[in-house]
């Protein structure tokens, strides 16, 4: 139960992330956003840690356990939220979602290279589904116009479908392969541990992105920041930070199994946050919510377990036996 409402409070919070960072991007960098969303997360961590308790929990992780934490900020703070920014700059918030459902492509391929779980029937039907339904957008993608605006007489936002996928799809892999080492690196810890090891993620993450700033030109063009673009960044980085909280804390009480499927809520808490903050900078659409619709339900069949399903529908011994197969 406490595993399943952390869950959803981190699907909520990420998605009200999304819709702030589009409004900041409208009129800041990809960098920019970087730049604050990274290093807001520290302090917030850090009160959280001394509020838990958790500040003893740091010392007591093993170097192979801060090893996998620090990969798994680097890869999903850095990395993925890198790219997840860029496809958000190009494309809106609302066409990424389902675009980023494929991560629990790559979560289930490092689970099996590296956890030893297997591929069966049901696991193939939600990468069927997760494929499909970003699919299904791209279709009316280019020529759906941004309901506010066609009301009032506005231009239409146009999405750059072909970066906004492409770096939509590359976020994935930072997003996909971060459970895995998270897990890796809590070694069964409780809560305090979690953000404890959250709070190293962001660390490693923060220092990682900092070393980019040694690229010439690189910070003057971050201190350049309006102000609008860092209100907006600096709101993102405060709910992004709270999501990953929540995220760190639900993957320490509950398998990734319950996490997952929950946190995929987020894609539709993104369209409703996304109508309010950015009506006029978004793609909307049927199409755009029956694809995100069809990767929800990739992304749960992808997360549950076989057996739970068997358990909650009773079906033919045919069809039982197929359902069982594994590979490999």
């Amino acid at each position: 139960m406490l595993g399943g409402l952390l869950s959803l409070l981190s699907a909520a919070t990420f998605a009200l992330n999304n819709a702030s960072v589009r409004r900041g991007v409208l009129t800041g960098s990809v960098a920019q956003a970087l730049a604050i969303t990274l290093p807001v997360g520290i302090p917030i961590f850090l009160v959280t840690a001394w509020a838990f308790g958790s500040l003893e929990a740091m010392l007591q992780f093993s170097p192979m356990s801060l090893m996998w934490l620090s990969l798994a900020g680097v890869a999903h703070f850095t990395w993925g939220r890198y790219c997840n920014y860029r496809a958000t700059k190009a494309m809106g918030a609302v066409l990424v979602g389902p675009v980023q459902q494929t991560s629990l492509v790559f979560t289930l391929a490092a689970a099996i290279w590296i956890l030893d779980e297997v591929l069966t029937p049901l696991r193939l039907i939600g990468i069927g589904l997760v494929m499909l339904g970003p699919a299904i957008g791209l279709t009316s993608g280019e020529e759906k116009k941004s309901e506010t605006a066609k009301a009032d007489g506005k231009v239409a936002f146009k999405p750059d479908l072909f970066e906004g996928y492409l770096f939509a799809l590359l976020s994935s892999t930072g997003y996909g392969i971060s459970p895995i080492l998270v897990r890796l690196g809590l070694e069964h810890g409780g809560i305090p541990a979690s953000v404890a090891a959250g709070f190293i993620s962001y660390t490693a993450a923060t220092l990682a992105f900092a070393l980019c700033l040694f690229w010439p030109g690189q910070l003057k063009h971050v201190l350049d920041i309006k102000p609008e673009a860092a209100k907006w960044f600096t709101i993102s980085g405060v709910f992004v930070c709270v999501s990953q909280m929540f995220r760190y804390m639900a993957l320490a009480v509950a398998p990734v199994s319950v996490v997952s499927p929950i946190q995929r809520l987020s894609i539709l808490f993104r369209i409703y946050f996304a109508k309010i903050l950015s009506p006029d900078h978004e793609v909307f659409g049927e199409r755009i919510l029956l694809g995100t619709v069809i990767s929800l339900i990739g992304a749960v069949a992808l997360s549950v377990s076989t057996e739970w399903v068997l358990e909650m529908v009773p079906l033919p011994e045919a069809i039982v036996t197929l359902a069982r197969w594994q590979w490999p």
